[in-house]
């Protein structure tokens, strides 16, 4: 996982690699979604969320304040299913790598 908050590229691509962390993590706890057996309640929410934050890492950095709404949106909504804590933990992280908002800091 990445840990750098910098914007490197990746060999030969101009592409922000916490973009791409997070494209991957979302794509990861897509695909468990996809393949958890139980339905509940706000699955739709976590799915709607999921492919909002997929399609926001095709245009670079994404708004910080967004990924993290979407953030909270997914968690409450798949929070207690616990086969899937482990890739909602990999997504915080990834949206993590994108710091806090301008003038959130405290």
């Amino acid at each position: 996982m990445l840990r750098s908050l910098g914007q490197r590229p990746v060999s030969g691509s101009d592409e922000d690699l916490r973009v791409a962390e997070l494209r991957t993590a979302v794509s990861r706890l897509r695909r468990q979604l996809a393949a958890h057996p139980a339905e509940f309640p706000d699955r739709g929410i976590a799915e709607d969320e999921l492919a909002a934050l997929a399609a926001m890492t095709l245009y670079g950095p994404p708004e910080i304040p967004r990924l993290r709404r979407s953030l909270l949106l997914i968690a409450g909504a798949i929070g207690s299913v616990s086969a899937l804590s482990p890739g909602l933990s990999d997504v915080r992280a990834a949206v993590d790598l994108f710091g806090e908002p301008p003038g959130r800091r405290g």
